[in-house]
């Protein structure tokens, strides 16, 4: 098998993780070295399938000892297999890097033989495109869960951005779904990663030649809609990733059936695209808007609303608190407008200190008065003409998306276009 059909193979398969977003690091090219890397994200290539993403998003190989029910490359599976050599990818990630098709690489890996194994072939990758190629472009390594503490060390001096991925929501479905995996193996990985960030971190204080370890932090990947843990709970879970090992970002896939197995839905199950579309949604509310898992959903409301994104559903059921001013609320409570975004609020902060603002300054501002108007006065005044009843609210937003002329994404995004478009990208 030549390298370009190992290539088809390979690459088609690593198109289900999800978490390879390329924000966070920054490094300069330098004489004698190739590439760079930028913290505003990679540029585009492409997958199998033909979809755009920035990265060369290969698996080091889809030969896998491990039976997940959820996952194509489980080992009773009957698919094409392939593995590539250290030498092989390290050289194929150089010709895409030298013809401009690539910025860096993404690099996961299906587990060959045990974990350290594994991972051994990954660190060889690295290490090639390192020291014997000098490539200083971004690079995001995939841990495998169990691997022993040193190797991800190495691993982790080598690669810009590490994640283990979480898999499933509760250690039930895990032992269910992917008996071999647990869950001890996997938060025991993902807290070697944190530690050795924060012992990085400490050392570069007083040594700024020391070799740096995963500088981009970890990300980690859940897949919703396999197992029936209710949004609240994978929402608490990953408030608890975030707080516990300092993770940069969850990311929520959709389930897709592309295999038969006890426990799994229906073949023909449609992905719950709204309901990973919510939990992002519900995740910006986290990282940068001051809200806790237990405001956005409690346990009288385990699922979010698919008529009404989580920030809107969150202050209709909370309309003792509104209407705030904009004038002098305090920023934290106008983050929690809707149709308030974390830009808007500053603006708007910055903005009244010169002179008091009304419902015109705020269109021009970026506050999206669709949302908002219902949530806010100027000047102690209402917009006229409202009916501020939670249902005649709720029935108005749902109703009318907040704008039909936008993507089905962007209508019900919490944040503006232009910070959609970054999450999208990258690079936030």
């Amino acid at each position: 098998m030549n390298t370009e059909e190992k290539l088809k193979i390979l690459a088609d398969a690593a198109k289900y993780d999800v978490a390879c977003t390329s924000s966070g690091a920054q490094r300069q090219g330098r004489k004698g070295y190739t590439g760079s890397a930028s913290a505003a994200g990679c540029c585009h290539s492409f997958t199998a399938d033909g979809r755009c993403v920035s990265l060369l998003k290969v698996l080091m190989t889809n030969v896998c000892a491990y039976d997940c029910a959820y996952c194509v490359n489980r080992r009773s599976n009957d698919v094409p297999r392939a593995a590539f050599t250290p030498r092989e990818l390290a050289e194929l990630t150089m010709q895409f890097y030298r013809r401009n098709y690539i910025e860096g690489l993404f690099l996961s890996s299906a587990v060959m033989r045990d974990p350290d194994h594994t991972t051994e072939q990954l660190i060889s990758v690295l290490r090639l495109l390192r020291t014997e190629y000098r490539f200083r472009g971004y690079i995001h390594a995939k841990a495998i869960p169990g691997t022993d503490p040193r190797l991800i060390e190495e691993l982790g001096t080598l690669a810009d951005r590490m994640s283990v991925n979480i898999e499933l929501p509760s250690e039930q479905s895990l032992k269910l779904l992917a008996p071999d995996k647990t869950k001890e193996g996997i938060l025991g990985s993902m807290k070697r990663i944190s530690d050795g960030i924060k012992e990085n971190s400490e050392a570069l204080v007083k040594y700024r030649s020391a070799p740096q370890f995963a500088r981009a932090g970890q990300s980690t990947q859940m897949i919703v809609g396999a197992t029936p843990e209710s949004d609240r709970k994978i929402l608490a879970l990953a408030e608890g990733l975030y707080k516990k090992y300092g993770l940069k970002r969850v990311f929520f896939s959709a389930y897709i059936p592309v295999t038969e197995g006890r426990g799994l839905p229906a073949a023909d199950t449609r992905p719950p695209l709204m309901r990973e579309h919510r939990l992002y949604q519900a995740d910006w509310l986290l990282r940068f808007y001051g809200f806790s898992a237990e405001e956005i959903l409690d346990e009288a409301h385990p699922y979010f609303n698919t008529l009404i994104d989580p920030k809107c559903n969150w202050a209709l059921n909370h309309m003792e608190l509104f209407p705030v001013e904009v004038n002098s609320e305090a920023y934290e409570m106008l983050l929690r407008v809707p149709g308030i975004g974390v830009k808007g609020a500053r603006r708007i902060v910055a903005a009244r200190r010169s002179s008091a603002l009304d419902f015109d300054d705020l269109k021009k501002l970026g506050v999206t008065l669709k949302r908002a108007k219902y949530f806010i006065t100027c000047r102690g005044r209402a917009l006229p003409g409202l009916n501020m009843r939670p249902d005649v609210i709720a029935g108005e937003l749902m109703s009318s998306n907040v704008c039909k002329d936008l993507p089905e994404a962007e209508q019900l995004s919490l944040f503006d276009a232009e910070e959609y478009r970054k999450c999208l990208t990258g690079q936030l």
